[in-house]
């Protein structure tokens, strides 16, 4: 029994791969990379900021490229189910959820960056608040297609598959859920990212580096769903025993789960984990 990992091929097999586990949810991964890429060079192009001082193309970049990088694992994730329950009621729910509720947010984020306004916590008008806090039902629901994958890889997973690895990728998936959802209600409960000063911003992940920025222990609770199992197939790829490997993908997972945790509180205290 061994842990799962992306194959040592060309990007036309890894694509094969892909299409091969999901192909629905790899097409649409594939459309918002390349969304996502063209939002980058909007960037250069359209030099209009926001309110707070960011380019009107960087949000919708950000949020292209996060579905991305959701829809894609999920499709990964497809390949640990059994072959004959891919097409199940339940796994053909968790697609459409996911492409409803990714799609939702994609839309609105790139619209009101299209006509230079901000789409979250923008309270302007009654339309606006509805708005963002549909986004906030919308973004709980993508968080919680992981739940039902989670479910049928515990009950269902592939053969070949260790059982240290379907544990990783099972709590990886469960705390994706759990922490990327909770965090982001912290986020929404404070009216903002921000806690204290807010100045600077990380290359890149624009994190604030004045002040408290929650957005870190969110995308630390968003991606447990890719370092989790990745803990897991390292672990195996070093040729450690099954005792070891359990060791290691406990401890692995408690300390990851503290280190968000203490990102959130070093955040409500207002300090940068990144200062100027």
């Amino acid at each position: 029994m061994t842990a799962a990992a992306l194959p040592l091929a060309s990007p036309r097999s890894i694509v094969g791969e892909f299409l091969s586990r999901q192909r629905t949810l790899a097409l649409y991964g594939f459309a918002t990379l390349g969304l996502a890429l063209v939002a980058v060079l909007l960037q250069g192009l359209d030099p209009r900021l926001l309110e707070s001082g960011v380019n009107v193309w960087v949000k919708p970049a950000k949020f292209l490229s996060s579905v991305t990088i959701f829809a894609l694992t999920v499709t990964w994730f497809f390949g640990h189910v059994r072959p004959e329950r891919r097409r199940s009621l339940l796994m053909r729910g968790t697609v459409a959820l996911l492409l409803l509720s990714g799609t939702f947010e994609l839309a609105w984020i790139t619209w009101q960056g299209t006509n230079g306004l901000e789409s979250h916590f923008n309270f302007d008008t009654l339309f606006y608040r509805r708005m963002f806090n549909l986004m906030g039902v919308f973004a709980v629901l993508l968080a919680g297609t992981a739940l039902p994958l989670a479910w049928e890889i515990a009950r269902r997973p592939a053969a070949g598959l260790s059982r240290d690895f379907v544990a990783a990728v099972v709590i990886g998936l469960l705390l994706t859920f759990f922490l990327g959802a909770s965090f982001g209600g912290v986020i929404a409960a404070n009216g903002g990212h921000a806690v204290g000063a807010e100045a600077g911003g990380l290359p890149v992940f624009g994190w604030n580096r004045a002040g408290g920025d929650l957005r870190i222990a969110h995308f630390m609770g968003i991606h447990a769903q890719q370092a989790i199992p990745i803990l897991a197939a390292l672990a195996a790829a070093a040729g450690m025993a099954a005792g070891r490997r359990w060791a290691v993908l406990l401890g692995g997972t408690a300390l990851y789960v503290a280190a968000a945790v203490a990102l959130l509180l070093q955040a409500l205290a207002g300090r940068a984990l990144f200062p100027l």
